[in-house]
Formats: structure tokens, C-alpha cells, sequence
């Protein structure tokens, strides 16, 4: 018998070959190696807010540098219980239901990895965040992509049909990225009757939940019987403009805590200890500070949309989060995708978008699309306008 090639070993996983690195941090690599203004990457340009800094900085000098414990340090978690009670409306038991993460993306694969087994189904309206697909193939499951209706809107009907006995959840984006939309009081309780009829569990990205322009934040938990089949997950990246720091939460019904924190404890241990200290200081920061951090984000977000208009992008206004999802077909070339066009964009306007198709299963769904991040100091987002108006006159 003869022995086996030596190379033959010498591969990736299977499960690393089913999906792409992230094309919105290629983005952002892209954008570095042209010098031009980075509106791919969700992250803002502007300085986090001063007395969080202080914060951590109190923490590190006094000594909170090692390990906290592994779900999370009691003060945060405390804050959390307390943020959802006054901001929410929900009591939640921070020893039983709270898990501290390495923020959101950590807080989604590890509660699909505790909680989802391989072959379990899982429904995702597109487009979708990126790394929703390699959470579910990552943790064993399906992903199953369901197109929005028109307008972006939750269409129920085609989560039903896309129902197989295998289906175990749902992950629900509110406010979406990348469309900027907020489902509202009527889609949530469609989608909430759905998940109850057929005994599902739904899986919801809160992370900009603060960031919205047009009513409160749905919450699921606040609905009839959710609570024990509602996994939320969220953090303060967005909110406190820390993206960097890296503290998100998942709270989930206390009967699914332990997978959750068994994960997350052979994933990363736990969350920066100092700055977990420091988020739950700003938790319990008074409503001016998130009323002027939205007037702040509509501002910015109406000159993106008058900015992307004058240039010729066809575009709806967010109603949270900080993207844009702009049509971008009037500017194609002929037979240019996406990617294609989102590349001539950073090369010849100098600015940098996430190529739309990165948000679909099937890159044609997205190939008119690009998005806008707008978590930018005004003077980059004017920049920016005055970068694309003149590239668009110049044809």
C-alpha cells in the first residue's frame, strides 16, 4: 500500500471553502492602498465619546487587567439588566440570561454554535449582513435565504414557503444593515406569529437599536411568548462609537444560557476586562446622550442621501442604522457589476462602498446595488459628495 500524498493533508476545511473572506473589510484594505475615503467599513471616522475614555481608563489603572469572569464581569451584566429594563421595557436576569461576548459577530456564531445542531435550518431575509451565512455553515446549520419584498420590507409569506420540517430559526437584522430599514410594528408582529405557529427560535441583531430615526426599537421580547424562544444580540460598538473594543452581549432564555457561554468561553474566554468596566458606566448614561447621538446620525445621513442623489444614485432614506443601499445601475457601464463598478468608484472618485452583491446569496440580486456607510465627521461626508458629484460630470 502506498502512502498518502503528503500534500493531501494540506487543505483548508470544507467549511472554510463554502464561504469568502469578508469583501466589506477588503474594502476597507482597498480603500487604504488608493488614499480614499472609507464609506465600505461600518465604523465612524470621529472620536468615541470623552467620558467613556476616562472610564477605561479609570479601570485600567485600577487594575482590571485580568480576566473578568468568563460571561462577563457582574457590573456589566448588571448594566445590561438595568439598560433593558429603562430602555426597554424588559426585565431580564443578567446571572441567568446575559452572556458578555467579543462583541455582536462573536455573540452570533456563539449562540448558533449552543444552540443550533448540524442540519437545522435556518431562515435569513437578504440581503443580508455578511456574516450571517458563515455563522450558520460554521456552526452545522442551513442557511436559507428569503428575498425582502419590495421596499425592503419583511415578507412573512416567503419565510413561510421557504419552511421545511427541518427549519429550527430565524435571524432578524433590526435596524438592517445594509438597507437602513426599521421593521415596524406590523412586521414584527407577523413575523413574531410566524416563529410562534411553528415553534422556531429567532435569532435578532440589535446592535444598532439606538440608531433609529422613526419610532422605538421593536424589541421581540416585549411580545406575547418570545422571551423563552427570542436569543437577542447586541453591544455597544455602534451605540458609543467603540467598534474597536469589541464588548457585545448575546441575552438569551436562561433554558439556552449554558450553551451560549460554553462556547463563547472556548471561543474567546471573555470579553477586555477594562473596557467591560467602562460600557457599563455609559449603559446608564441619561436619554440626551442617545437623543443628540440620533440628531447627529440624521444629519448625517441626510447629507448622504441629498449627496448620492445629486451624483446619480437612486436611494430611499434610512430609517436607522448608518447605510445607504443606493441603486447604482444609471452609473454602470454596460455589462459592469458590482464589484466591478464599486472598484472603478475607489479607483477614479476615490471613495470606497461595499458592492452590493456581498449582501446576497446570488451576486446577480445585488449587482445594481452598492452601500454607503455614513458613521462619518461631517467634513468626510462632505468630501465625499463633492468627490462624487465631480466624478459623476466628468462620465
Amino acid at each position: 500500500m502506498s502512502a498518502p500524498s503528503r500534500t493531501s493533508r494540506l487543505r483548508v476545511s470544507r467549511k472554510a471553502e463554502l464561504f469568502v473572506e469578508s469583501v466589506i473589510r477588503e474594502m476597507t484594505r482597498v480603500a487604504q492602498a488608493h488614499d480614499a475615503l472609507n464609506l465600505a467599513q461600518g465604523f465612524p471616522d470621529f472620536p468615541a465619546p470623552e467620558p467613556l475614555k476616562e472610564a477605561a481608563v479609570r479601570a485600567i489603572r485600577a487594575d482590571f487587567n485580568q480576566y473578568a469572569v468568563t460571561w462577563g464581569a457582574a457590573k456589566l451584566r448588571a448594566a445590561i439588566g438595568r439598560f433593558m429594563q429603562e430602555r426597554r421595557g424588559v426585565q431580564i436576569d443578567p446571572d441567568e440570561q446575559v452572556t458578555v461576548v467579543c462583541g455582536g459577530t462573536e455573540g452570533m456564531i456563539a449562540a448558533m454554535m449552543g444552540i443550533l445542531d448540524p442540519g437545522d435550518e435556518v431562515l435569513i431575509p437578504e440581503p443580508f449582513y455578511e456574516n450571517y451565512g458563515p455563522d450558520g455553515i460554521l456552526s452545522g446549520a442551513v442557511p436559507v435565504f428569503v428575498p425582502l419584498g419590495d421596499g425592503f420590507r419583511l415578507d412573512v409569506e416567503a419565510l413561510r414557503r421557504a419552511l421545511t420540517p427541518a427549519t429550527r430559526a430565524v435571524v432578524l437584522n433590526t435596524p438592517h444593515n445594509p438597507t437602513g430599514r426599521v421593521f415596524d410594528e406590523q412586521e414584527m408582529d407577523a413575523l413574531c406569529a410566524f416563529v410562534l405557529e411553528h415553534d422556531l427560535l429567532l435569532f435578532t441583531d440589535e446592535i444598532y437599536e439606538e440608531i433609529l430615526y422613526t419610532g422605538p426599537h421593536q424589541c421581540p421580547l416585549l411580545r406575547p411568548d418570545m422571551a423563552e424562544r427570542t436569543v437577542v444580540v447586541s453591544g455597544a460598538s455602534k451605540t458609543y462609537s467603540i467598534t474597536g473594543w469589541r464588548i457585545g452581549w448575546v441575552i438569551s432564555p436562561p433554558a439556552l444560557t449554558s450553551g451560549v457561554r460554553k462556547v463563547h468561553d472556548f471561543l474567546t474566554v471573555g470579553a477586555a476586562a477594562p473596557l467591560q468596566e467602562a460600557v457599563a458606566e455609559a449603559l446608564l448614561w441619561e436619554d440626551a446622550y442617545y437623543e443628540q447621538m440620533r440628531a447627529d446620525y440624521r444629519q448625517r445621513r441626510d447629507l448622504m442621501v441629498r449627496d448620492l442623489r445629486a451624483a446619480g444614485f437612486g436611494c430611499e432614506i434610512p430609517e436607522g442604522a448608518y447605510y445607504v443601499m443606493a441603486d447604482c445601475s444609471s452609473l454602470q457601464r454596460p455589462g459592469e457589476n458590482d464589484v466591478e463598478f464599486a472598484m472603478r468608484l475607489v479607483r477614479d472618485a476615490g471613495v470606497a462602498t461595499v458592492p452590493g452583491s456581498s449582501f446576497y446569496q446570488d451576486a446577480a440580486d445585488g449587482a445594481h446595488l452598492t452601500r454607503f456607510c455614513y458613521a462619518k465627521r461631517l467634513e468626510t461626508l462632505e468630501a465625499a459628495g463633492q468627490r462624487l458629484r465631480a466624478w459623476a460630470e466628468s462620465g
